[in-house]
């Protein structure tokens, strides 16, 4: 029988024979190898590249791992010199790369960086440990071979890896769909595929393929249609007896055997697996009677559980809902098992990673679990394991985040990127026309912006949009020349750009390819939220003479009435409050125009690097607005950041504009033009929201999050500002309760 640990590796061989060894036994306190004996290294685990993984020695001919405890970068340089590489950039803990089997062969492994192999540097010896298999240690090298090595030519001779699979589809009118969620299970052995005896298959083993291709169950098929077309074939079998538990991530982590000589007659009982899964909501076929049962099953789930900050679909920060509030996850003791729950409570496959550390950014508001155990047969994430926290327990830079697995849609197919400096940029092209007719071109750049080019990068895996381009000139991509495509209009959740609307026709402008439609993408992305307790906090009603208000007049900070009044004499009415808009994501937020681009304000003396930077409005129920305010970006600078978070931005002395990961601009209430004029405001109930980044002029991770609102009762004066939140922080339903806040519906004062 193979277990995972001996299933997903990658081995190097390193000789280093210590002559005159003659103790057959490992000493606590030695650091050589027996005699007649070489220290190999590999690299296992999943999921995985070629060059990192979770790193195992075999010593004294047993294969062992290594474990984290007083790990550095050091060991790591010398372990992935080990494998054949130049360098380390990076090593994991905690069995990042999953747990392994076996020893533990080394513990309080300290190296120099100067040491020419593992053994030499301090240990508490070969197979002296006092760790668990929780803590097995990964390395990631740089993708980089050292001169003059050579592959070894030791090799096991049997290949333990199922890291390539696939469902072959064998229905005719299925063939040319995707996703394909149905077919015959293979496994790619050398160049070739090859199937899977189905003796003693279970569902257990079915559902853990599913969830490796992406999709959230498997289901019944038609195995009548199956035998007849199965009895006509001559299948070359390589893998049987598969035994998941049905909690498994991958099904390499399942034990089974492989056949030594691969021949129909090996699974002389049985034939090919077949496996059939449930495509999930955001994948499945929209026909019209399946768009409003799917519609209502993804609503169901998006009242406990979401995903937030991921650029694509099936990743990001887990936010689970409690009490009509959204709330995070702290990552103590976050894992694949309860990755996986949410993957699949979600639609989505089972987990390819399960992030901590806020890796997909911070969240705001409560967190709510702590210490989520899940087996992983748990349908819900509220149905594990897990304690209700106190805010000493944890903080938001703990943020637990999960990466699932997808079904291939081949979206990225049909769109590409042309005459960029690298893979990441350049002016965008779309296959486009009939079956067999299709070709490649652009599009325009009239009205392209940031929630276009989002689709974009997300559609080609990219990651997050960085700039959305309207001209590409300086790209030479003159290969293609006819423009297919104008007015794209796009929400930014469109997993194609084809999903997005288009004018019937091409109707743009400029029609030349200097005028085509063009991205950047970037890895990370910004995300600013704003501190809605803070307004709440700070509101208050300010008459100010018209004397003190020439340079707000002059920056449009005063409604329109004010131009008609009696100057200098008389006063306007102003509500005012302070703003703290935190950076949450993983990028710094900076000005899109350059620094030879900002504009000079002599009146206040500093520099606009935005034309707008936040909306402040009043509104009616219905919507309607009845004051607003004007607020371009004064200055972004880091006005404070979280501990051991350094200040990268400050505006003095024409210095750079930005806000810092982990950082937050503070807007105080007595800054000019932080205020909306509300001299014009009859009393009643009205709505304060204040909305960042309106334009979407820069890029950030996640827009939902930049609106804020509040309830506002007026009566003419005084004000009270109450129910302070941003956008998406509360449930439909504690939304709709704010929304029909009693006095809103006649916009009355009770």
């Amino acid at each position: 029988m193979v277990h995972l640990s001996a299933s997903l590796w990658w081995l190097c061989t390193l000789s280093t024979i210590a002559p005159g060894w003659t103790q057959q036994t490992p000493h606590p306190t030695s650091r050589s190898p027996p005699q007649n004996s070489f220290l190999k290294f590999r690299l296992a685990g999943y999921p995985r590249k070629h060059n990192e993984g979770r790193i195992e020695v075999f010593y004294n001919q047993e294969w062992g791992t290594i474990c984290d405890d007083d790990f550095t970068m050091e060991n790591a340089h010398i372990l992935c010199r080990h494998l054949g590489f130049t360098e380390a950039t990076g090593w994991t803990h905690s069995a990042k790369y999953g747990k392994g089997i076996g020893r533990i062969w080394l513990d309080n492994v300290i190296c120099t960086g100067s040491e020419k192999s593992i053994e030499d540097c301090k240990s508490r010896g070969w197979g002296n440990s006092d760790c668990t298999h929780e803590e097995d240690a990964g390395v990631v090298c740089k993708d980089e071979r050292i001169p003059g090595y050579v592959e070894p030519n030791t090799i096991e001779t049997e290949q333990r890896q199922l890291e390539e699979i696939r469902l072959r589809s064998v229905i005719a009118s299925a063939k040319n769909r995707l996703p394909i969620n149905e077919g015959i299970l293979e496994i790619k052995y050398r160049d070739t595929w090859e199937q899977v005896c189905d003796v003693g298959w279970t569902q257990k083993n079915s559902h853990v393929v599913c969830g490796m291709m992406g999709f959230p169950s498997d289901k019944k098929y038609n195995k009548n249609f199956y035998k007849l077309y199965l009895d006509k074939q001559k299948p070359s079998f390589r893998v049987h007896s598969v035994k998941c538990s049905g909690t498994e991530v991958h099904l390499s982590l399942c034990p089974f055997e492989f056949y030594k000589v691969n021949s129909s007659s090996s699974c002389s009982d049985g034939g090919p697996v077949v496996v059939s899964c449930v495509i999930g909501p955001v994948f499945a076929a929209q026909t019209a009677a399946q768009t409003a049962i799917k519609k209502k099953k993804v609503v169901q789930r998006e009242e406990i559980l979401r995903l937030k900050g991921g650029s694509r679909p099936g990743e990001g920060r887990v936010e689970v809902l409690k009490n009509g509030q959204w709330g995070t996850v702290c990552d103590d003791r976050w894992d694949l098992q309860a990755a996986s729950v949410v993957c699949r409570e979600l639609g989505f496959g089972s987990a390819k990673e399960a992030l901590t550390g806020a890796r997909m950014g911070q969240g705001m508001g409560p967190i709510h679990m702590n210490e989520v155990r899940c087996t992983g047969e748990e349908q819900s994430l509220f149905d594990c394991q897990y304690k209700n926290i106190t805010q000493e327990d944890c903080k938001h830079s703990e943020d637990a985040a999960v990466k699932c697995n997808i079904p291939y849609m081949g979206y990225d197919k049909t769109i590409r990127l042309a005459g960029g400096r690298s893979q990441h940029e350049g002016r965008v092209e779309v296959l486009w026309g009939p079956r067999g007719e299709e070709r490649w071109g652009f599009l325009c750049g009239e009205g392209w912006g940031t929630k276009e080019a989002a689709v974009v990068c997300q559609q080609l895996g990219l990651g997050f949009v960085s700039s959305a381009l309207q001209e590409t000139w300086y790209w030479d991509a003159a290969n293609v020349t006819e423009m297919i495509m104008s007015g794209v209009r796009c929400s930014g959740t469109e997993l194609s750009l084809l999903q997005c609307s288009r004018h019937k026709s091409v109707s743009c402008k400029n029609t030349g390819t200097r005028h085509a439609a063009g991205v950047i993408c970037s890895e990370t992305a910004s995300d600013l939220v704003l501190h809605a307790t803070l307004v709440q906090e700070t509101a208050y009603i300010e008459d100010r003479p018209l004397h003190m208000l020439y340079c707000a007049a002059e920056e449009n900070c005063l409604s329109s009435s004010a131009r008609h009044a009696n100057w200098p004499y008389g006063h306007r009415r102003l509500l005012r409050f302070s703003s703290q808009i935190h950076n949450n994501g993983r990028a710094d937020f900076r000005p899109k125009a350059g620094r030879h681009s900002w504009v000079w304000h002599e009146c206040h003396g500093h520099y606009h690097s935005m034309d707008i930077f936040t909306h402040y409005d009043i509104l009616t129920p219905n919507g309607t607005k009845v004051a607003e305010g004007h607020k371009a970006s004064f200055c972004l600078e880091d006005t404070e950041c979280q501990e051991l978070v350094s200040k990268r931005y400050e505006c003095a002395n024409f210095g750079e504009q930005g806000i810092t990961v982990g950082c937050w601009d503070l807007y105080r209430h007595d800054i000019d033009c932080q205020w909306i004029d509300i001299t014009d405001v009859k009393p009643g109930n009205y709505i304060l929201q204040v909305v960042i980044n309106p334009n979407f002029e820069v890029a950030e991770s996640d827009f939902t999050n930049n609106a804020m609102k509040c309830n506002c009762k007026y009566d003419g004066h005084r004000i009270w500002i109450h129910n302070c939140h941003i956008g998406d922080a509360f449930s439909e339903e504690a939304n709709k309760r704010f929304e029909q806040y009693r006095g809103q519906l006649n916009n009355q004062i009770l």
